[in-house]
């Protein structure tokens, strides 16, 4: 009895001191700049790992992005991140509003991510809306302008 009264007492400890995402790995839509597919795994507790394949500006972008992950505490099941990554893809940016160009090629640049989340309890469905700026480093170079979307994602 005393074993399974410091079990408990443990367990309950545990889940009220963990912050961490509640799950591992995500896989969804992600409806904005750029629109496409997007991937999104947990490699520790607060820190991510997100692929996205999405069409852009008549073509397409391959991104790659490292996200950190903060919990606002109140809510478990929303949080803030941030991050840093890479993109690499093929644009026709004239059209593209961003960018004053009339480039068609291939593209090499980097991104950053900012953003909110939220898993739902009830149903495996996770919410992100973020901001996506990105500076182009190869091919039409320069800003590329801050983009956005919600992703929608079923979690695993």
């Amino acid at each position: 009895m005393k074993r399974t009264i410091l079990l408990f007492i443990l367990t309950i400890g545990l889940s009220v001191l963990s912050n961490g995402q509640d799950y591992r790995t995500s896989l969804g839509l992600r409806v904005g700049i750029p629109y496409g597919l997007t991937l999104k795994h947990f490699i520790s507790k607060t820190n991510a790992l997100e692929g996205t394949l999405a069409s852009s500006w008549g073509g397409f972008v391959i991104t790659g992005l490292y996200e950190n992950e903060h919990w606002t505490g109140e809510y478990p099941a929303l949080n803030w991140f941030w991050g840093v990554g890479a993109h690499a893809g093929f644009w026709d940016t004239g059209r593209n509003p961003n960018v004053n160009a009339t480039y068609v090629g291939s593209v090499l640049g980097i991104d950053g991510i900012l953003g909110l989340e939220y898993t739902f309890d009830e149903f495996p469905v996770n919410l992100s809306l973020d901001l996506l700026p990105t500076v182009n480093l190869i091919g039409d170079t320069g800003w590329g302008g801050i983009n956005g979307a919600l992703s929608i994602r079923y979690v695993f």
